[in-house]
C-alpha cells in the first residue's frame, strides 16, 4: 500500500489520532493537511496524512497555534527535501 493513498474515513482517522472530526475539516481549512477525495467528495486519509495528524497533535500538545504548527510543518517539510539533497550529492 502506498503512504500517500487515501483509504481511512474521516472518523477511522479521527478514531487513530485521538482528535475530533470538526478538528479535521479546520486543519484541513487551515492547509495543514489535505486529504483525497472519492468522487462524491468523501475525504479519504493516507497513512502520511495520519502520521502528519500526530505531530500535528504533538504541536499543539507543546502549546503551538495553528499557524505556528503551520510554520513549524512548512520549515520540517523544507529540512527533509535538503536533507535528501544533501545525501544524494554526497552519493554522486
Amino acid at each position: 500500500m502506498a503512504r500517500d493513498v487515501g483509504v481511512f474515513a474521516i472518523s477511522v482517522a479521527a478514531e487513530m489520532t485521538s482528535l475530533q472530526v470538526q478538528n479535521l475539516r479546520v486543519y484541513e481549512r487551515r492547509g495543514l493537511l489535505d486529504p483525497d477525495r472519492t468522487p462524491g467528495g468523501t475525504r479519504l486519509y493516507s497513512p502520511d496524512d495520519i502520521d502528519r495528524l500526530h505531530r500535528i497533535r504533538e504541536l499543539l500538545a507543546a502549546g503551538l497555534n495553528l499557524a505556528g504548527i503551520a510554520a513549524v510543518l512548512v520549515l520540517e517539510e523544507e529540512n527533509a527535501r535538503l536533507r535528501a539533497e544533501v545525501e544524494r550529492l554526497e552519493a554522486r
